[in-house]
């Protein structure tokens, strides 16, 4: 029996107050009809589920807390007799089918079934597992350095590589409809897994789907932002030891995995928003209302406080409640459920979707557990913000506290760098500035390392970037070798690599599926013969670059240099200790540029010539260039 179709009348009240009056007329049918169909079974059901669904021994915080979710179970008393482990009370919440057992896990504690006594209206004995925590496999959580290539994809749009998953009895979206922005498509984890190869083509280390947890949601649930199960993954996509073999692969394969999650706020299908364990388990509001989307007052020494809790307490949307994470009772469960799928699984890192939208000092909190159990694991949010200085302020920076808030984030999805080359090159149709790109990155100063920042030209939620140039090839080539060579972790959006195209209006038009992942495609991208004209020529651009990349550390961890524009050329370098010196210029002008190479004699000095990577074309002189317009070179310099 599925747990997020239990229903309680307190449940049912409590999404429909969320609602809008006609959202409140579509849903209530059909949830209704939920709970009546399952009364019957529920009634017998003495616990419907325990989250976390296992723990394991040897974690170096010892303490575990049980949210035990069963038709009356609040009522009950628990007893256990388990070596190593304590019962340090339990705790009623205001739903009669909730009750919270706290445990501590000492490091004598060994693996095996820990039998949990729960007397009262019911007698029950649920044997809860304890597993032996993984020390032998090195392979696992290695995190993401500047040495990775990240490729964020969407499970559902990128490949269908198991059509017995596509429709999945019980769930509310039980049909496939490719033609539909809004349905599911079918792509899977078999389908990514199935691509490995064309992805390491790309010189890619990373693989970033979007949330792959259960959404079962009524409608556009193909995206996985509104999760309905922080414990299982969507079936849609495979199974929870289908994900754990998943990780395991790509980590055979040399591929990293990131995990996106969603702190922030939940599915209105989740069962904690159904039959919430407490009214306060979300933000509460007398009628519903809506985040205003703009963060500037978390760090505005002249904010209001109404602007404040509006942002950070009102709702993403209608079906997106916003979790309450200065309860600490939710915030205890989010810590744990993310620990526990980085134990499950061990996948690499962390993306943090919506991150200033969370509670701060459970943000501090977060990141703190997180960290204390997996040093090595990667974690980088999102903030949409405009500028550096309202970026560096949530991760770790150069600043004094604000309010107590200290950001321990390692590093962000870089929005001013991805708003300064989508600026520079599509300001106009026939002016293109980089000094957006100059000016936006001297301001790295206010970063602890900026290094460590995820640079991107598109993803999930925007235009694409072939589009916001006008479909100028050798804009989109500058764009790419931009963000391949200059400092941080680079991160492609699937499909920018062969020319996919569209405006986020709406932003289903920018997550069509990949030309190939489905049988019978008429394209199929991910083989060479399939990829004609230009696709084919801006994927072996990509690939080149990546392949250079990821072969040359210098492109890595080497210093860089810049020098102001000139003549709207942006020239900077890449540089290491041992010598090796990459020359990155790029032309914002429609016509050729004569550019004068000894103001870079600082960094060229020592060096005669050198080649264009991606070209293989000869550069002989370097006190002189003559660089085409509307183009980037990629120089190795040579001795």
């Amino acid at each position: 029996m599925k747990p997020t179709h239990l229903l309680s009348l307190l449940g049912l009240a409590s999404l429909l107050a969320t609602q809008p009056a006609a959202a409140q007329v579509s849903q209530v049918a059909g949830l209704a009809n939920n709970a009546a169909r399952l009364a019957a079974s529920a009634k017998d059901a003495a616990i419907t589920r325990i989250d976390p669904t296992f723990w394991w021994t040897g974690m170096k915080n010892p303490k575990l807390q049980l949210l035990v979710y069963g038709p009356g179970i609040g009522s009950s008393q628990v007893s256990l007799n388990y070596a190593g482990v304590t019962l340090d009370g339990t705790q009623k919440l205001e739903s009669p089918n909730y009750l919270v057992v706290n445990l501590t896990v000492s490091p004598a504690a060994k693996p095996g079934k820990l039998a949990l006594a729960f007397s009262g209206q019911k007698k029950v004995t649920y044997q809860y597992e304890l597993r032996a925590r993984n020390t032998q496999d090195k392979s696992r959580v290695q995190g993401i350095t500047p040495a990775d290539f990240i490729y964020m994809l969407m499970p559902d749009r990128f490949a269908n590589g198991d059509p017995k998953n596509d429709v999945v009895k019980g769930t509310r979206v039980n049909h496939i409809a490719r033609d539909s922005m809004y349905a599911r498509h079918g792509g899977d984890l078999k389908g990514i897994e199935n691509h490995f190869d064309y992805l390491k083509s790309l010189g890619v280390t990373a693989i970033w789907p979007t949330p792959v947890v259960e959404n079962d949601m009524p409608k556009a649930s193909y995206h996985g932002y509104a999760v309905t199960d922080y414990y299982n993954v969507d079936p849609r996509f495979g199974s929870n030891e289908g994900y754990v073999q998943f990780v395991q692969k790509a980590h055979q394969q040399g591929l990293k995995v990131i995990h996106d999650v969603v702190l922030n706020h939940m599915g209105s299908y989740n069962y904690l928003q159904l039959d919430p364990p407490t009214k306060e388990w979300v933000h509460q509001w007398p009628t519903f209302t809506r985040s205003n989307y703009n963060n500037s007052p978390l760090n505005d020494p002249y904010a209001s406080q109404y602007d404040t809790k509006l942002y950070a307490d009102g709702w993403f949307d209608t079906t997106m409640p916003d979790l309450n994470q200065s309860n600490p009772m939710v915030a205890n469960y989010l810590i744990q459920n993310f620990i526990w799928w980085v134990e499950y699984t061990g996948l690499d890192g962390y993306r943090i979707d919506t991150y200033p939208y969370s509670d701060a000092k459970f943000l501090l909190q977060w990141g703190k557990a997180l960290q204390d159990e997996y040093p090595q694991l990667a974690m980088f949010g999102e903030a949409t913000v405009g500028t550096v200085a309202q970026e560096a302020f949530f991760a770790r920076n150069i600043f004094q506290p604000v309010d107590g808030f200290k950001a321990n984030l390692p590093s962000l999805l870089d929005f001013p760098m991805n708003s300064a080359i989508s600026d520079a090159l599509n300001k106009d149709k026939d002016q293109v500035d980089l000094g957006r790109l100059y000016n936006t990155l001297q301001a790295d100063w206010m970063y602890q390392d900026p290094t460590r920042n995820v640079v991107f030209l598109d993803n999930h939620d925007q235009s694409r970037f072939y589009s916001v140039v006008g479909e100028d090839f050798n804009k989109l080539k500058m764009g790419l070798a931009w963000m391949m060579t200059t400092r941080g972790v680079p991160n492609i959006y699937y499909g920018t690599e062969v020319l996919m195209k569209n405006f986020s209006a709406p932003d289903g038009l920018v997550r069509e599926d990949f030309p190939g992942g489905w049988a019978g495609d008429k394209k199929n991208y991910f083989t060479a013969a399939g990829r004609t004209g230009q696709a084919g020529e801006a994927f072996n651009y990509m690939s080149k670059l990546g392949l250079y990349r990821k072969a040359h550390p210098v492109l890595q961890t080497g210093k860089l240099m810049q020098f102001i524009p000139q003549d709207n050329v942006y020239t900077y370098f890449r540089y290491d200790e041992q010598g090796n010196t990459v020359m990155v210029l790029m032309n914002g002008n429609k016509e050729a540029q004569k550019v004068d190479g000894t103001r870079f004699a600082e960094r060229t000095k020592g060096f005669t010539s050198g080649v264009e990577i991606t070209s293989g074309a000869a550069v002989a002189d370097l006190g002189s260039f003559t660089i085409p317009g509307r183009t980037a070179w990629v120089v190795e310099l040579r001795k």
